[in-house]
């Protein structure tokens, strides 16, 4: 008898050979996320997240809601059925004409406002491993904030600067911060109270630089500083389109990359990824999101902590919920700033209205219950199913 043989018919000795009829095996782990489905196509195999899916679909048809309300509560005496009609382009001309020329574009640039904003915060919470350390926590609006104020000094108009300087005065900021704090990565709290710090000096310096302004120059910066989409239209939301066109698919690309660094760094390197230009170009955007946002309609402050924190909850841990963050960041702001038309005789920003709401939110984070930043591993083993 050869070895071979003998080998086989010692195993079938030993019980090693074909299983009973009545034995069962145990099938191997399902490396699917709860959260997703194998679709194919072929060769080819994608796991399609249909609870993010979902999620994204209901905010889709609340932020439909609330541009229809928001609309109405900038009437003055129009019926909502006139609004309606206005919005759909089959009301007379001049409804159309007040409501798509006037109207339409403050809201507008309001979405885009709150979805760069919930993207922004999202990032940066990712890249720091806490829910605090947003742009307006750490720093990074402060700087953007400060860079448009400085622009209006000596002005006898009292109207904001440019823009554009946002985001200069944002990566100026991020960089102090992250050179501070040693560095962007998952370093605890260091980040966030390095961020706390030079946020408050900066805002301590744009105070001062208002308090030696006219009255008038005093003024009409102080509603923007405390964030305001008043008179924003498409001279600013044209640009602003095309600069989201460009981030947000790169956002996109880095919240991809950033959801392998939830592991450490050298489970992320063995994967394929260069943790230190993934973060970095992760923190880029971040700011320049940020700095956009804030240059348009200032400092609109707790949509970067609450949009993300939201998206999470809908969509699930086992991701990075950038398109969910950008929508319940663009629904906030939206919805905040109909709100802050309405619930008084005079306009109330949208800067003053998410602050007063996200207070009790900021609560509800600190002391709620902490779920797990990061999802099970058998979560990121995407491709074939």
């Amino acid at each position: 008898m050869s070895t071979e043989h003998a080998q086989d018919a010692q195993t079938r000795d030993a019980g090693g050979g074909v299983p009973d009829a009545g034995t069962t095996q145990a099938s191997p782990p399902s490396l699917t996320p709860p959260d997703s489905t194998p679709v194919r196509l072929g060769a080819l195999s994608w796991l399609f997240p249909y609870r993010s899916a979902l999620a994204a679909l209901g905010m889709a048809v609340v932020i439909g809601l609330i541009v229809t309300l928001a609309a109405f509560a900038s009437s003055t005496g129009m019926s909502f059925s006139d609004t309606v009609s206005g919005l759909l382009g089959t009301g007379d001309s001049a409804t159309v004409m007040l409501v798509q020329e006037f109207r339409l574009p403050r809201i507008a640039v309001g979405l885009m406002v709150g979805a760069a904003l919930g993207i922004a915060g999202c990032l940066t919470q990712t890249l720091a491993g806490n829910r605090l350390a947003t742009p307006d926590v750490i720093g990074v609006n402060d700087g953007a904030t400060m860079a448009v104020v400085a622009s209006v000094v000596g002005s006898s108009t009292g109207m904001i600067g440019d823009w554009w300087l946002g985001p200069l005065g944002a990566a100026a900021a991020a960089m102090v911060v992250v050179l501070c704090a040693g560095g962007a990565g998952r370093g605890g709290y260091r980040i966030l109270v390095v961020g706390i710090g030079v946020s408050t000096f900066i805002g301590a310096v744009t105070d001062l630089v208002m308090s030696r302004e006219n009255d008038n120059t005093a003024g009409g910066v102080f509603l923007w500083t405390v964030g305001s989409l008043n008179g924003r239209d498409w001279g600013v939301g044209t640009p602003l389109t095309y600069l989201l066109l460009l981030l947000v698919p790169l956002a996109l690309v880095a919240g991809s990359r950033l959801q392998l660094l939830r592991f450490d760094d050298d489970m992320a390197s063995t994967l394929g990824v260069n943790v230190r230009r993934v973060r970095a170009v992760a923190l880029l955007l971040a700011v320049a999101l940020a700095g956009i946002a804030v240059g348009i309609g200032g400092p609109i402050g707790f949509v970067a902590l609450a949009a993300p924190v939201l998206a999470a909850r809908l969509t699930g841990p086992t991701r990075v919920p950038v398109v969910g963050s950008a929508l319940a960041g663009a629904a906030l702001v939206a919805g905040a700033d109909a709100l802050g038309r309405v619930i008084a005789p005079v306009e109330i920003p949208v800067g003053v209205v998410t602050s007063v709401l996200g207070g009790p939110f900021l609560l509800w984070v600190l002391f709620g219950k902490k779920s797990s930043p990061a999802p099970p591993a058998a979560s990121q083993k995407t491709g074939k199913a």
